[in-house]
């Protein structure tokens, strides 16, 4: 039995940001560390007015890579039908070049960057291309960057785990191509930057992540619980805007899951709903409708695809899974003696390490 001393870093009082930090340019840079477990990619997202969402990654290391793998993309993009195109590559580190003073991240022919005007807020770029996928699109912010507290959760001396949202709600414009169809595209969208230090899958058990809109709110959340043996400890970052302004940023969420439904594809249950409140403030039920992606990570482990291998893994690392969810929202906050309800659909992403 371990256990982990675990630093969560916010301004306060308490679990909260009374005063939020500024995000500049270099929180959305190059985080360097010489350490072999560092980790780092910077994501984009947006559901176009095409009925497509897309999804993209530029990725220096991520937590389950090996030491020694190389920068890679991935592209995703979920059509209107219910298909799923994808597409990745690894480059030499060679190809690759990384900023420390503000996003500025280019690998192979793939580049993100941000631009920060004098009396507007950030704008953000993303160009990728791989395998017949292909997406040139702007993010312009609508709400201002944000992270929790200073951005870093720490976990004893050398670990810790970094996030700042650049793009917490974008207007979204470009050009979207699909096997030599280009077609210009116009969404809403959002772009965020992982990075940290040291073998996540060893004190991660799991996390929630998502976020909704509605015309005058923008809320984004986390919900990461540590293993057991580091303490079952909850991170719960989340972060509310009334039009262009934060409103609230917390770490005082606290997450509720409903009944388990089975996914075959994952190999694992999933909950049907889940439920986050912080007292006096928000609360929000996130209820599934569909599982528009499940995916079995042992799967992407070449040594241990064959299902001979599979009962011997789940017993020593259990069932490790990805999940994105197409859910109907309903949200209430509480503001200035009153109870504003808002609904919708949204999507969110559950992954489980063990």
């Amino acid at each position: 039995m371990t256990s982990t001393e675990i630093t969560e870093v916010w301004n306060g009082p308490g679990r909260r940001d009374g005063v939020l930090t500024t995000v500049a340019p270099h929180h959305n840079g190059l985080h360097p560390s010489s350490s072999k477990t560092a980790f780092e990619h910077w994501y984009f997202d947006a559901l176009l007015d095409s009925g497509h969402v897309v999804v993209g990654f530029l990725i220096k290391r991520r937590p389950e890579d090996l030491p020694w793998a190389r920068p890679w993309v991935e592209l995703i993009v979920y059509t209107p039908e219910g298909g799923r195109l994808q597409a990745a590559k690894r480059y030499s580190a060679a190809a690759t070049s990384f900023s420390a003073d503000a996003c500025d991240v280019r690998i192979g022919d793939n580049r993100a960057w941000s631009e920060f005007p004098e009396n507007g807020l950030p704008r953000h770029h993303v160009r990728l291309a791989e395998n017949g996928l292909a997406f040139e699109l702007t993010f312009e912010n609508e709400t201002p960057s944000w992270m929790p507290g200073k951005g870093e959760t720490r976990f004893g001396a050398e670990d810790s785990f970094g996030w700042v949202v650049g793009a917490p709600r974008a207007r979204v414009s470009g050009t979207l191509e699909i096997d030599g169809h280009k077609r210009a595209v116009t969404g809403r969208g959002y772009a965020d930057h992982n990075w940290g230090v040291g073998d996540m899958r060893r004190i991660i058990d799991r996390w929630h992540w998502g976020r909704l809109y509605t015309d005058d709110y923008s809320l984004l959340y986390a919900q990461v619980l540590t293993q057991p043996r580091q303490g079952s400890h909850s991170i719960a970052p989340l972060m509310l805007a009334h039009k262009d302004e934060v409103v609230l940023s917390t770490g005082e969420t606290i997450l509720t899951e409903g009944p388990r439904r089975y996914d075959a594809i994952a190999g694992r249950d999933f909950p049907e709903w889940i439920e986050l409140r912080v007292p006096d403030r928000v609360e929000l039920r996130l209820t599934v409708d569909s599982v528009i992606h499940a995916h079995d990570l042992l799967d992407d482990v070449p040594l241990v695809r064959s299902r001979l291998f599979r009962p011997v893994l789940h017993k020593l690392i259990g069932h490790p899974a990805y999940f994105r969810f197409r859910s109907t929202f309903e949200l209430t906050v509480h503001t200035d003696g009153e109870a504003v309800h808002r609904s919708g659909t949204t999507l969110h992403e559950l992954v489980a390490l063990r």
